[in-house]
């Protein structure tokens, strides 16, 4: 990107509430953003350069080194080191905030209901109360669509202060019902703020998150949210989170924060996680650092992958090292082969991580 386009150009694709993060990193990792009609980064890469494993670098793009291109992304930093990017950006428009309750089928016809040329970005954050018949079930709609009126400079918005997010925090693990109630009043409340596209993202993000609620709720060990990000194709959106909450709906491993966004197909990576247009499904499952509770963990993020693969879906691979062979297999075809260039471009494991090594002694195992 260059430095004096900042002000007039932006980035589609951008990841999760934080944002000290890298460009490299977001390549690895293939990530995602809140387009209603996007690829995963890949579709944002006009080229970019590789530092090998012996040490020479690489123009990767569609037409030069294109198997490097379609390793690198979204090939988790194995295949080497990316020190530049050339980036597809738009142009920086005026957005409007949009607000509504919505329930699963309402959410996966917005692409084909609204114009999403227009309409740009949103996703759904849906209700963690697990006593309610809305679990899972409906949530808060915030989308952005192009509107003529530019924000007005220094204006005060209605926005969640780092004292909201930790109480919201604290309310998500002793009164969910109430942190719904609160999440959605303040949603509601935003309706109708103008935003620039390059900045609406940004947002408060709590380093060292748990260790207040830790502290207040008398933990006996450390205690965090454990992510993970399964996919459906969006006709069966309602199937599986009806089957994920009957699941969760005891209790045993509550839902501290969950979303859905909507992605569109990657037809260019070797090891592709959004195959098709799926729904995407983001759980943040509270996790005791005990024997106990990480078994307990594991085992309710075993069974949502299989709920996921038995409707035709799949699950993001790097959040934890809980899926099975066999669910890995199942839900990534190409990823034995992923493992040959692996070992084929890298035979001395130059670069490595705890992910990988844990991944190929499991399918050495056959």
């Amino acid at each position: 990107m260059h430095p004096g386009r900042a002000a007039r150009t932006t980035w589609n694709s951008k990841q999760t509430g934080a944002d000290r993060l890298t460009l490299g990193g977001a390549l690895a990792a293939n990530i995602h953003g809140r387009g209603l009609r996007l690829p995963p980064i890949v579709g944002d890469v006009e080229a970019f350069t590789l530092i090998g494993p012996n040490g020479l670098s690489h123009l990767c793009s569609r037409t030069e080194n294109a198997d490097l291109f379609r390793l690198a992304i979204g090939g988790y930093g194995l295949f080497g080191i990316i020190a530049d990017v050339t980036l597809r950006l738009m142009p920086r428009v005026p957005v409007q905030r949009s607000v509504e309750i919505l329930t699963l089928e309402e959410l996966v016809s917005v692409p084909e209901l609204r114009d999403t040329t227009v309409w740009l970005f949103g996703d759904f954050q849906f209700s963690i109360d697990e006593n309610s018949p809305d679990f899972l079930q409906r949530g808060v709609f915030s989308a952005y669509c192009r509107c003529d009126e530019p924000p007005i400079e220094f204006a005060a918005q209605h926005q969640l202060r780092k004292s909201d997010w930790e109480e919201l925090m604290w309310l998500a693990h002793t009164d969910r019902a109430k942190a719904w109630d609160v999440y959605s009043r303040f949603y509601r409340s935003t309706h109708g703020q103008r935003y620039w596209s390059d900045t609406h993202q940004l947002s408060v993000y709590l380093d060292q998150y748990h260790t207040a609620p830790d502290h207040r709720l008398v933990s006996q060990c450390p205690c965090s949210e454990m992510i993970s990000e399964l996919y459906v194709p969006r006709d069966v959106l309602r199937e599986f989170m009806s089957r994920a909450s009957d699941l969760l709906r005891s209790g045993e491993t509550p839902v501290i924060y969950g979303t859905i966004r909507l992605i569109e197909r990657d037809t260019e990576t070797l090891l592709a996680w959004a195959r098709e247009p799926w729904a995407c499904i983001i759980f943040n499952l509270h996790c005791e650092h005990s024997p106990v509770g990480l078994a307990c963990a594991a085992s309710a993020f075993r069974a949502l992958i299989g709920i996921a693969l038995s409707l035709g879906g799949s699950f993001y691979l790097t959040y934890h090292r809980w899926a099975s062979r066999s669910q890995v297999e199942a839900a990534h075809p190409n990823f034995r082969k992923f493992l040959a260039e692996k070992k084929a471009r890298d035979p001395a494991g130059i670069f490595s991580s705890d992910w990988y090594l844990h991944h190929r002694d499991l399918f050495a195992e056959q």
